[in-house]
């Protein structure tokens, strides 16, 4: 399954679609495992970045993640996040695997790691202290749980975890599930992009200045970013929020409901929108009862509103109720399963779905019109570009020979449970 390939990532009539990315010619070294960091070069590597992915001799931990596995072995997890990327083993806690890397750093505009707090620093690659005189416009993001300092400074920190102290848990699930993890690993997905978003505001900060500089993104931060409206309306009203299962703080009618085959969710946000609702679903009395004739009157009365709703939806086919309102303008879906949504027409027209050469995953969310995504990589072996990629950065092929001697290449996968 690992090699290279230039297929398009998204429709094959799209405008420009041979072009080269919005970030060709830009260098990556990729120093993260498991999702934030890996995901976030990801996203880089599908705007044309040349990423080279260093891991240590155990691999990324990802690779292990499984079943399911690809034809390499490799978790599907670990496909997920690190397409378009070149892979070297390289061992950083010896001496030599470091210098190594300070080769590989000379033409590199980006160093991305996750490392906790003060490994770099240890292997005598701190920025401040190491880096940035010797690599002035170099580029390094830091990503880690707490930061570096403070009273949670250095610690390792894990997306459910990071659910659970900063608040998301709270307000996630209903009385009967009590506080719930989301589904899926929301904050570091959101680290990942948070440090995208660091690094491309550095490099526009580089092109004005000519400097590189630290970027930090961290899951705490990251995750305290998420609860809006959560924690406005608590810093408004010292009420603390609690759960309400898929129902909104401060919009109603905004929850799943049942209909007669399916659930759906329904997204009412201004007073023009229910009324068309109650039109079409029988249930224009309701426009007439001062309870519901605005959105705040709607919450002070959501529990009769929620039962209305129940009733007028429970004997209508999902799709149907779907289909007619979003017609009217109303906003709402049903409530599909994963397998539903990655097949649905839509998914495939924006390509969202990417099947390739035995490879399968999902698309860039980001495009642009004249700087096409492509899958340009299948997500490597471990330590599938090695040679190459060092020979790029000048051994000679008796350096790499005595660099694998001393172990400090390794080349044999990981093994695999």
């Amino acid at each position: 399954m690992s090699g290279s390939s230039e297929h398009a990532a998204h429709a094959p009539d799209a405008p420009n679609a041979r072009a080269p990315g919005a970030l060709a010619g830009l260098r990556v070294i990729d120093l993260s495992r498991v999702l934030a960091g890996p995901l976030c070069t990801q996203m880089l590597a599908d705007q044309g970045a040349s990423v080279i992915k260093v891991e240590p001799p155990g691999g990324d931990e990802t690779r292990m993640l499984g079943p399911p596995v690809n034809a390499d072995g490799d978790a599907a997890y670990f496909t997920a996040v690190n397409r378009g990327k070149r892979a070297i083993g390289l061992d950083l806690s010896r001496a030599e695997g470091r210098d190594v890397l300070l080769r590989l750093l000379e033409d590199a505009d980006v160093l991305v790691e996750n490392f906790i707090p003060g490994t770099m620093a240890k292997w005598g690659l701190d920025y401040e202290t190491d880096l940035k005189a010797r690599f002035p416009q170099l580029i390094y993001c830091a990503i880690s749980g707490f930061g570096e300092d403070g009273p949670l400074g250095g610690l390792p920190g894990y997306d459910a975890i990071l659910q659970a102290m900063c608040g998301l848990m709270s307000v996630n699930g209903d009385a009967a599930s009590g506080p719930t993890r989301i589904g899926i690993p929301i904050v570091d997905h959101l680290t990942g992009y948070t440090a995208q978003a660091g690094i491309l505001l550095a490099l526009y900060h580089r092109a004005r200045t000519g400097r590189g500089q630290r970027v930090e993104a961290t899951l705490y931060d990251t995750a305290l970013s998420l609860l809006v409206p959560h924690a406005a309306n608590w810093m408004h009203t010292q009420r603390t929020p609690g759960l309400l299962g898929s129902a909104h703080p401060n919009i109603a009618p905004y929850d799943r409901y049942t209909c007669r085959d399916g659930d759906i969710f329904l997204g009412i946000v201004n007073d023009r929108q229910f009324r068309k609702f109650c039109d079409y679903i029988g249930l224009a009395p309701l426009l007439e009862d001062e309870r519901f004739a605005t959105n705040r009157q709607r919450l002070e009365h959501r529990d009769a509103l929620r039962t209305a709703i129940d009733e007028a939806l429970a004997h209508r086919a999902r799709d149907t109720v779907c289909h007619d309102l979003m017609q009217l303008g109303v906003p709402v879906g049903p409530v599909h399963t994963v397998p539903e949504a990655f097949e649905h027409a839509h998914t495939r027209h924006r390509g969202m779905r990417i099947d390739r050469d035995g490879y399968h995953g999902i698309g860039a969310a980001t495009r642009l019109s004249d700087a096409p995504v492509r899958l340009r990589r299948l997500p490597p072996a471990y330590a599938q570009h090695t040679d190459e990629v060092l020979r790029e950065a000048g051994l000679g092929d008796t350096h790499i020979a005595a660099l694998r001697e001393l172990g400090v290449l390794p080349r044999r996968p990981p093994s695999k449970p």
